[in-house]
């Protein structure tokens, strides 16, 4: 019987029927796609629709030419699945590969050829690129290992945090600990990441979204520009889904690969953070026409992949082709993929890299019902797994606040992240359209239709500027990618502050800092879940690139020497997340304030001030007590009043943040001097932002008004 458990074979007697080769082999286990040890050895099972025969090649490690090729005896087909049981085969000894032979005719999609050799689309685990940057001797190609999954959980916790209480925090895992001022011991690991744990306790975020971790060629489309060497170092052209990346890990893991990303996640949990994966199913390493035939090409690519009628592929992804997901045999392998990684390595949330891709039917026209997203949304294994969808594509379908939901499905709010931008950078004239945004995209996500937590709020991720870049820049400086500066997105929604780039000027540097103190509080103190980019914590750049896919150095690689030249913005991000995570009306609706507030007061500017002014109530901790907080920014160029809500006598408004540094120096406050208002006004400076919140006035000591 399977034991389902440890994903190997119990005790039942199985013997061998045939031998080919000079291997004893047997029908095997049909059901069980991939490669899988087993007592009497190993269990092989793939599909194709189209092939005519299957040949299995066995290699020995870091060898290219096969030892053993075994044929699947015809009887051992049932349907469209090739499976054959090898036995005394030890998972250490080998790496495999395989042959199909079937019709060849291009403009009919079928790329069947007896000679290509092709990577198990199921493989756990991916030979060949396992040194990052080195590139596969000349005529090797992909093989596969077998993995033993017997990884020691112990007693980890499931975090299982709601989605209206994360902080997430976007970072990629070589980028994040590459550079050598990060000061670990395994630079641009898994291992690396593990080290920086009790920096990300510190800072308080309690999700990580890890930029692609599936098997992907860096090598692919290797290139010099200026001399420097530029290769796919961001990893969205997926070579396995299956697949950890093994050029992330610090040492060798024969067999045993993704036990140092599960010792990661394990660790996380272990420290309250749950860890996302970034997932791209909307294309794959194959590429175009030109593309190699290493995997899906190869076994059926007519289904696999979106063809036109001649053939050729669809490309909604802009990187060469695109993944027929509602095929239901490809929507099988999707879902088979998510419920691995949810299961083997205990992952608590997948973000959908252009995910509106994942709505197309198989001509590419948009579905109002896509069977893999309902399928992903109403599956019993991913329960309790978050689902976040980038919610668009690059086929020009735009699905922000439409995209299929279910009530499940939470999105990328990139409307929120394109009209805050003009908001905050002094386009004080959308301010009802930055309430919207900053109370939850209601106009967007109607909470009877997609309930309370559709929106994944942020205003930088890797795709685009960095958080100090959005005020240094007022466009974008690519050069170096080697495409004269065409490629990257021309919509920043940026502002250089009147210098392009870095600059000695005092004023302008004030300036950049409060303008980036105030990106991160209204990002913070917004409804919807926040996410922000590794590094904008510490104010990290890229030096205008905004389209940094391909540069491996230090243009993205995090320089923690920022951390402690900006560690005024650190702590003041640090306080922000601690304050939200102190108020739950912030995140979440928390019963009626006694006090008479509404749950969510908009002020908006009128006549007597260009500042926008948002005020949560409700009850907080556990129905315990009252809680009413503000949030005020003002984009303007000038000095400006602030009027608040008249609290109840006993109560008085006290400052928590403060971009304009006025009246908290640091931005945060100092215990022992609390700043209160005397009454219901406050100026407030040029370009800044305050957090304020009701609360007993024992001591007051009204801040003095300019």
């Amino acid at each position: 019987m399977l034991n389902s458990t440890n994903n190997s074979i119990g005790t039942f007697h199985m013997v061998p029927m045939d031998v080919i080769e000079g291997f004893e082999v047997r029908p095997g286990l049909y059901e069980l796609n991939g490669a899988m040890a087993i007592p009497v050895g190993v269990n092989f099972t793939i599909h194709s629709h189209g092939a005519t025969s299957c040949e299995l090649l066995l290699f020995h490690r870091m060898e290219d030419t096969p030892y053993a090729v075994l044929k699947f005896p015809e009887r051992y087909r049932i349907g469209n699945v090739y499976s054959m049981i090898v036995f005394g085969l030890h998972i250490s000894d080998f790496e495999y590969a395989y042959r199909l032979d079937g019709p060849y005719n291009p403009s009919k999609g079928l790329l069947f050829n007896k000679d290509n050799i092709l990577l198990d689309i199921y493989a756990k685990a991916v030979t060949g690129q396992s040194v990052w940057g080195t590139e596969n001797k000349k005529g090797s190609f992909y093989k596969a290992r077998v993995v033993q999954d017997n990884f020691d959980w112990g007693n980890e916790p499931n975090p299982l945090i709601p989605m209206e209480d994360l902080v997430i925090y976007e970072l990629h895992v070589r980028g994040f600990t590459k550079h050598g001022s990060s000061g670990v011991s395994f630079p641009g690991t898994f291992s690396g990441v593990m080290e920086k744990i009790p920096y990300l306790k510190e800072l308080g975020v309690n999700a990580v979204e890890l930029m692609p971790v599936f098997e992907f060629d860096e090598m692919k489309d290797c290139r010099e520009v200026d001399g420097k060497k530029v290769l796919d170092y961001w990893g969205y052209n997926t070579v396995s889904f299956f697949a950890p990346n093994t050029s992330y890990t610090s040492q060798v893991e024969y067999n045993r690969e993704g036990n140092e990303l599960k010792t990661l996640i394990r660790v996380l949990h272990e420290n309250g953070i749950e860890c996302f994966l970034d997932v791209v199913f909307n294309h794959t390493a194959e590429g175009n026409e030109q593309g190699p035939c290493f995997s899906f090409k190869g076994f059926d690519n007519n289904i696999y992949y979106m063809l036109t009628p001649d053939g050729y592929y669809y490309n909604f992804s802009g990187c060469g082709n695109t993944l027929n997901c509602n095929h239901p045999i490809v929507r099988q392998m999707i879902l088979d993929c998510l419920r691995y990684w949810a299961v083997s390595y205990h992952v608590d949330g997948f973000r959908f890299d252009l995910a509106s891709i994942l709505g197309r039917n198989q001509d590419g026209a948009p579905m109002s019902n896509p069977p893999l997203l309902q399928a992903l949304a109403f599956d019993p294994l991913l329960g309790n797994v978050k689902l976040v969808a980038e919610a668009w594509d690059a086929g020009g379908l735009y699905q922000v606040g439409s995209f299929p939901a279910w009530n499940r499905w939470t999105e990328w709010n990139g409307k929120y992240r394109d009209d805050m931008r003009d908001y905050l950078k002094g386009d004080y004239g959308i301010s009802s359209i930055a309430a919207q945004r900053i109370t939850g995209s209601r106009d967007l996500y109607d909470p009877v239709f997609r309930g309370h937590n559709a929106s994944v709020n942020f205003l930088n991720c890797h795709d685009g500027f960095t958080l100090w870049d959005m005020y240094s820049y007022s466009r974008k400086h690519n050069e170096a990618n080697g495409w004269c500066n065409v490629d990257g997105s021309d919509d920043n929604r940026s502002w250089n502050c009147g210098v392009e780039g870095e600059t000695d000027d005092e004023e302008i540097l004030v300036l950049r800092r409060r303008l980036a103190k105030n990106a991160m509080t209204a990002l913070l103190m917004s409804r919807g879940t926040p996410m922000f980019l590794s590094g904008d914590e510490f104010l990290n750049t890229q030096y205008g690139n905004n389209n940094a896919y391909c540069q491996d150095n230090e243009v993205s690689w995090l320089d923690w020497d920022f951390l402690k030249q900006n560690e005024e913005h650190f702590r003041y991000v640090k306080h922000m997340i601690q304050l939200r995570k102190e108020h739950d009306v912030v995140r979440k609706y928390a019963g009626c304030c006694s006090f008479g507030f509404p749950e969510i007061q908009v002020i908006r500017p009128d006549q007597r001030t260009k500042v926008l002014c948002i005020v949560y109530a409700g009850r907080n901790h556990d129905d315990t007590e009252d809680d009413v907080i503000a949030l005020a920014i003002n984009p303007y160029w000038e000095d400006q009043p602030c009027f608040l809500p008249a609290a109840p006598h006993w109560l008085k408004w006290k400052i928590e943040a403060d971009t304009s540094l006025q009246y908290l120096p640091g931005g945060a406050p100092d215990p022992a001097q609390p700043a209160f208002l005397d009454g219901c006004q406050v100026t407030m400076g040029p370009r800044s932002a305050l957090v304020l919140t009701a609360v007993s006035a024992l001591e007051e000591k009204p801040v003095s008004q300019r």
